[in-house]
């Protein structure tokens, strides 16, 4: 199924606009599963088995797994959501970002090895870094556009001159090229950050209802309210709203997938009162 269907169907069968994002550091693991050969896995199959009724979509961040050299969990991972939780759609984080053959080797990488249905991917080397993904039209190719760190203003914001002579923010420029030029096969959406509602609204403005992974809610600090103010569709939906430590460290016992199956319910329940006009 093609992501963008998965990601819908996801909307609304759930009622949720969350989107859990898997970034395991075994030291914030419980007790009982430090140390065991695979903790790594084994915590993050327990969340998803207590959430996958509440979200969207899941998101495993590819560094925290590969810094473990658990690659192989993240593969067993995804493929037991593909299994046990059909229609919830996987995006590998990934914010690869290069050319020629090495991107269509990240393109295998993302959607062959780990069969993850979308990847977040840095579009600032051009459109030919980005073109093996756009390719596969069945998934998703979610791109920077105004990330939720400090520094994003560093560059995101610089005044650029577009080929018509209108000065506009870079990140501006970017979201408008995206989906003016690049969506041909309706696969794209972009990142924008929570921390940053005023250019979340911008960015609503210039793309439509094209989908938006908002991370920076929970521990980055983003403000819910605003983000569905700024960035949801006319239908109340619209958004990925991502949340990681807040959900996966909401408890440190042997509950601690009832503890995040909680704060998962607590986000959607917050989201959703947010979610009409």
């Amino acid at each position: 199924m093609h992501f963008m269907q998965s990601l819908h169907q996801a909307w609304q069968r759930n009622d949720s606009l969350v989107c859990v994002g898997l970034d395991p550091e075994p030291s914030k693991f419980p007790a009982h599963l430090r140390g065991t050969p695979d903790a790594v896995h084994d915590f993050c199959r327990a969340i998803v088995d207590a959430t996958a009724d509440l979200v969207c979509a899941y998101k495993p961040q590819i560094a925290h797994f590969a810094a473990l050299r658990a690659e192989d969990a993240l593969e067993r991972l995804i493929a037991h959501i593909h299994e046990a939780h059909p229609g919830i759609p996987v995006i590998l984080d990934a914010k690869r970002g290069d050319i020629g053959s090495t991107a269509q080797h990240y393109a295998s990488e993302a959607f062959d090895r780990y069969r993850a249905d979308a990847v977040t991917l840095n579009p600032y080397l051009g459109r030919d870094s980005i073109q093996p993904f756009l390719d596969r039209a069945d998934k998703g190719v979610i791109l920077l556009c105004h990330t939720s760190n400090p520094g994003a203003a560093d560059l995101q914001d610089l005044i650029v001159e577009s080929t018509g002579g209108e000065r506009l923010p870079l990140y501006q420029h970017l979201a408008r090229t995206i989906a003016r030029d690049w969506n041909a096969n309706g696969n794209c959406a972009l990142v924008t950050g929570a921390t940053w509602p005023e250019q979340l609204a911008q960015v609503r403005a210039l793309v439509g209802d094209m989908p938006l992974l908002v991370p920076g809610i929970g521990a980055q600090g983003g403000d819910v309210e605003a983000v569905l103010r700024h960035g949801r569709t006319a239908d109340g939906a619209g958004l990925m709203i991502s949340s990681s430590r807040a959900i996966l460290y909401a408890g440190s016992g042997e509950d601690f997938a009832q503890a995040a199956r909680q704060a998962a319910l607590d986000l959607r329940d917050t989201v959703n009162r947010h979610r009409q006009p």
